[in-house]
């Protein structure tokens, strides 16, 4: 079992998450139900799925949640766009929260990459 607030990939979704539903306040109400439930809820699954996969002994079930919070962080990256293009976040708000989920993308993949090298390989014929 690994403690998730450990890691700094973990850190850096969590601040993204706080960051997201700060911005998804000056959405319009009528988004309520739409994209801001939408983008909250994948901001917030990134460092979910980190903490929930650290509480396996595993690490072919780390890798799992990983993956799933590194689709969370894609699904975030386009929401922003999307309300970017729709004009509910302001070009520096986007700009910083796109880098942050760049930079949370790549340290899910570098992690990914370092535990799927650790993991054991069937023997070859």
């Amino acid at each position: 079992m690994r403690d998730f607030r450990s890691l700094k990939v973990w850190e850096k979704s969590h601040a993204f998450a706080l960051a997201v539903y700060r911005a998804c306040e000056s959405f319009p109400r009528t988004e309520q139900y739409g994209l801001t439930s939408q983008l909250q809820r994948a901001a917030l699954s990134i460092p979910t799925n980190i903490a929930e996969g650290c509480g396996y002994d595993s690490d072919a079930q780390f890798v799992r949640f990983l993956d799933m919070a590194l689709g969370s962080a894609s699904e975030c990256e386009y929401l922003l766009l999307f309300a970017r293009e729709l004009g509910y976040v302001d070009p520096a708000t986007y700009t910083a929260l796109h880098a942050a989920v760049v930079e949370i993308k790549r340290m899910l993949t570098g992690l990914l990459k370092t535990l799927r090298r650790r993991e054991p390989r069937p023997p070859t014929p």
